[in-house]
């Protein structure tokens, strides 16, 4: 018989999961500002093999418009290169011989306005993952019961699970709410 405890962190466990992956998935979305987890997603043949261009080359912003690729290899400069171009970045690197810069432009209001809806969307998946967890939790506690478990301690399971499953909910809304407010501040 799972114990109430054991069912509760379960399902916390999943609903951080959720919200880390938001993060993260906010994080690639470009907001106007340099952040070296735009180039995360971007692969380059090193060698026979594709790694993360950070395992390549020394990433960083010396400012908050664009993005500095030291390749450690002088090898390597047209590999990167072509990995950023090929990229959905959507950007166009400046190679001059010693670093390659990525400028990040400013936001249009139109394009402003699609990353704020592809915000959103990912904080709607993100909000279907806690809620099921919560479902599933739910599920876990009323099987639970049948097993043996005292009504009692399911109901408090359950306000316990619903607080839970609230502080999440809003956690995901901060988050989307402060990376709405970065893209569209201009």
């Amino acid at each position: 018989m799972a114990d109430s405890k054991t069912i509760l962190d379960e399902a916390q466990e999943k609903m951080d999961m959720a919200v880390m992956y938001l993060d993260e998935a906010l994080a690639h979305i470009r907001a106007g500002k340099a952040d070296i987890r735009l180039l995360d997603g971007i692969r380059v043949d090193s060698y026979g093999s594709m790694v993360p261009i950070n395992n390549v080359a020394a990433v960083n912003t010396p400012d908050a418009r664009s993005i500095a690729i030291k390749p450690w290899d002088k090898n390597m400069f047209r590999a990167i290169e072509k990995a950023i171009i090929d990229s959905e970045l959507g950007i166009m690197p400046e190679n001059n011989g010693e670093i390659i810069r990525i400028g990040i432009p400013p936001l249009t209001e139109e394009r402003r306005k699609q990353l704020a809806k592809q915000c959103k969307a990912e904080c709607e998946t993100a909000k279907v993952s806690v809620r099921n967890a919560r479902r599933d939790a739910i599920d876990a506690l009323k099987k639970a019961v049948k097993d043996g478990m005292a009504e009692d301690e399911q109901k408090n399971s359950e306000a316990k699970l619903q607080k839970v499953h609230d502080k999440y909910i809003k956690q995901i809304d901060d988050l989307y709410a402060a990376k709405d407010k970065e893209i569209m501040t201009v």
